[in-house]
Protein backbone atom coordinates (compact mmCIF):
# COMPACT_ATOMS: atom_id res chain seq x y z
CA UNK A 1 0.00 0.00 0.00
CA UNK A 2 2.50 2.20 0.80
CA UNK A 3 4.22 2.18 -2.54
CA UNK A 4 1.22 2.44 -4.08
CA UNK A 5 0.11 5.63 -2.40
CA UNK A 6 3.40 7.09 -3.11
CA UNK A 7 3.32 6.10 -6.65
CA UNK A 8 -0.55 8.04 -6.73
CA UNK A 9 1.80 10.86 -5.37
CA UNK A 10 4.18 11.15 -7.49
CA UNK A 11 2.27 10.83 -10.68
CA UNK A 12 -0.46 13.63 -9.56
CA UNK A 13 2.68 15.92 -9.95
CA UNK A 14 3.79 14.96 -13.12
CA UNK A 15 2.05 18.02 -15.97
CA UNK A 16 2.51 17.43 -19.82
CA UNK A 17 3.16 13.54 -19.81
CA UNK A 18 1.76 12.85 -22.90
CA UNK A 19 2.38 10.55 -25.80
CA UNK A 20 1.34 10.39 -29.09
CA UNK A 21 0.06 6.55 -30.20
CA UNK A 22 0.02 6.06 -34.12
CA UNK A 23 -1.74 3.33 -35.07
CA UNK A 24 -0.84 1.92 -39.02
CA UNK A 25 -3.59 -1.09 -38.54
CA UNK A 26 -6.61 1.61 -37.26
CA UNK A 27 -4.93 4.33 -39.32
CA UNK A 28 -5.67 6.68 -36.48
CA UNK A 29 -3.36 8.91 -33.86
CA UNK A 30 -4.09 9.34 -30.47
CA UNK A 31 -2.85 11.99 -28.11
CA UNK A 32 -2.58 10.30 -24.71
CA UNK A 33 -1.74 11.40 -21.81
CA UNK A 34 0.17 9.44 -18.96
CA UNK A 35 -3.21 8.58 -17.26
CA UNK A 36 -4.33 6.97 -20.57
CA UNK A 37 -6.93 9.49 -20.91
CA UNK A 38 -7.68 10.24 -24.83
CA UNK A 39 -6.88 14.29 -25.28
CA UNK A 40 -7.02 14.23 -28.98
CA UNK A 41 -7.53 11.60 -32.05
CA UNK A 42 -7.80 12.14 -35.53
CA UNK A 43 -7.65 9.81 -38.26
CA UNK A 44 -4.24 9.57 -40.92
CA UNK A 45 -2.68 8.29 -43.59
CA UNK A 46 0.53 6.35 -43.43
CA UNK A 47 3.00 5.11 -46.02
CA UNK A 48 2.02 3.73 -49.31
CA UNK A 49 4.22 0.37 -48.69
CA UNK A 50 3.79 -1.66 -45.90
CA UNK A 51 6.94 -2.55 -43.51
CA UNK A 52 8.63 -0.69 -40.99
CA UNK A 53 10.81 1.86 -42.73
CA UNK A 54 14.43 0.65 -44.39
CA UNK A 55 15.48 3.35 -46.91
CA UNK A 56 14.89 6.67 -48.36
CA UNK A 57 12.55 6.40 -50.81
CA UNK A 58 10.57 2.98 -49.42
CA UNK A 59 7.16 4.60 -49.23
CA UNK A 60 6.64 3.45 -45.40
CA UNK A 61 6.44 4.40 -42.08
CA UNK A 62 8.69 3.90 -39.20
CA UNK A 63 7.51 1.86 -36.70
CA UNK A 64 8.88 2.07 -33.05
CA UNK A 65 9.16 4.46 -30.32
CA UNK A 66 10.45 8.49 -31.68
CA UNK A 67 10.53 12.14 -30.84
CA UNK A 68 9.00 14.97 -31.80
CA UNK A 69 12.15 17.06 -32.27
CA UNK A 70 10.56 20.52 -33.70
CA UNK A 71 7.48 21.83 -35.08
CA UNK A 72 8.11 23.59 -38.11
CA UNK A 73 6.33 26.13 -40.14
CA UNK A 74 5.10 24.78 -43.24
CA UNK A 75 3.48 27.40 -44.95
CA UNK A 76 5.13 28.30 -47.50
CA UNK A 77 6.63 24.18 -48.19
CA UNK A 78 5.91 22.96 -51.20
CA UNK A 79 6.28 19.04 -52.99
CA UNK A 80 6.39 17.01 -56.32
CA UNK A 81 4.11 13.97 -55.70
CA UNK A 82 5.68 13.26 -59.35
CA UNK A 83 2.34 12.72 -60.34
CA UNK A 84 2.65 15.04 -63.36
CA UNK A 85 0.76 18.27 -61.40
CA UNK A 86 4.44 19.81 -60.70
CA UNK A 87 4.94 21.96 -57.33
CA UNK A 88 1.96 21.76 -54.99
CA UNK A 89 2.30 24.39 -52.37
CA UNK A 90 0.61 23.57 -49.43
CA UNK A 91 1.31 19.63 -49.42
CA UNK A 92 2.16 19.73 -45.56
CA UNK A 93 -0.23 22.15 -44.31
CA UNK A 94 1.20 24.82 -42.16
CA UNK A 95 2.81 22.56 -39.68
CA UNK A 96 5.74 19.84 -40.23
CA UNK A 97 6.34 17.80 -36.71
CA UNK A 98 9.46 16.54 -37.16
CA UNK A 99 10.25 13.29 -35.51
CA UNK A 100 13.90 12.10 -34.89
CA UNK A 101 14.45 8.93 -36.83
CA UNK A 102 17.48 7.13 -36.52
CA UNK A 103 18.61 6.97 -40.11
CA UNK A 104 15.98 8.66 -41.60
CA UNK A 105 15.54 11.96 -42.40
CA UNK A 106 12.43 14.02 -43.36
CA UNK A 107 9.94 11.86 -41.57
CA UNK A 108 7.11 13.77 -39.42
CA UNK A 109 3.46 14.54 -38.98
CA UNK A 110 1.94 17.15 -41.29
CA UNK A 111 -1.31 18.04 -43.13
CA UNK A 112 -2.66 17.63 -46.85
CA UNK A 113 -3.15 19.34 -49.86
CA UNK A 114 -5.90 15.87 -50.37
CA UNK A 115 -8.14 15.47 -47.94
CA UNK A 116 -9.63 12.44 -49.13
CA UNK A 117 -6.30 10.54 -48.99
CA UNK A 118 -6.59 10.53 -44.95
CA UNK A 119 -7.70 7.00 -44.16
CA UNK A 120 -5.42 5.21 -46.96
CA UNK A 121 -2.19 4.15 -47.70
CA UNK A 122 -0.65 7.42 -49.66
CA UNK A 123 2.00 8.80 -48.38
CA UNK A 124 5.98 8.68 -48.65
CA UNK A 125 6.65 7.68 -45.25
CA UNK A 126 5.01 10.17 -43.22
CA UNK A 127 2.02 10.85 -41.53
CA UNK A 128 -0.54 13.01 -42.77
CA UNK A 129 -3.71 14.69 -41.16
CA UNK A 130 -6.45 17.00 -42.15
CA UNK A 131 -5.28 20.23 -41.93
CA UNK A 132 -7.93 21.02 -39.35
CA UNK A 133 -6.50 18.52 -37.07
CA UNK A 134 -3.17 19.41 -37.18
CA UNK A 135 -3.34 22.94 -36.44
CA UNK A 136 -5.45 21.35 -33.07
CA UNK A 137 -2.59 19.04 -32.15
CA UNK A 138 0.29 21.61 -32.57
CA UNK A 139 -1.92 23.70 -29.98
CA UNK A 140 -1.43 20.49 -27.69
CA UNK A 141 1.89 19.28 -28.22
CA UNK A 142 5.94 19.95 -27.67
CA UNK A 143 9.49 19.09 -28.15
CA UNK A 144 10.10 15.95 -26.75
CA UNK A 145 7.20 14.57 -26.76
CA UNK A 146 7.48 10.54 -27.26
CA UNK A 147 5.67 9.20 -30.73
CA UNK A 148 4.98 5.95 -30.68
CA UNK A 149 4.16 4.23 -34.44
CA UNK A 150 2.78 0.02 -34.07
CA UNK A 151 2.48 -1.65 -37.16
CA UNK A 152 -0.54 -3.04 -39.58
CA UNK A 153 -1.05 -7.03 -39.54
CA UNK A 154 0.38 -6.05 -42.79
CA UNK A 155 2.96 -4.19 -42.11
CA UNK A 156 3.78 -7.12 -39.56
CA UNK A 157 4.03 -9.82 -42.28
CA UNK A 158 6.45 -7.96 -44.27
CA UNK A 159 8.69 -7.21 -41.51
CA UNK A 160 8.92 -11.23 -41.03
CA UNK A 161 10.20 -11.66 -44.56
CA UNK A 162 13.24 -9.95 -44.24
Amino acid sequence: MVCSFHHQRIISKIENANIIVISKQDMQLNLIDYKGDTLFCAPIAVGKAYGNKQKQGDMRTPEGVFQVVDIQNASEWTHDFHDGKGEIKGAYGKHFIRLKVPGHKGIGIHGTHAPKSIGSRATEGCIRLNNDDLERLVTLIYPPLTVVITPSAMDESQNLKK
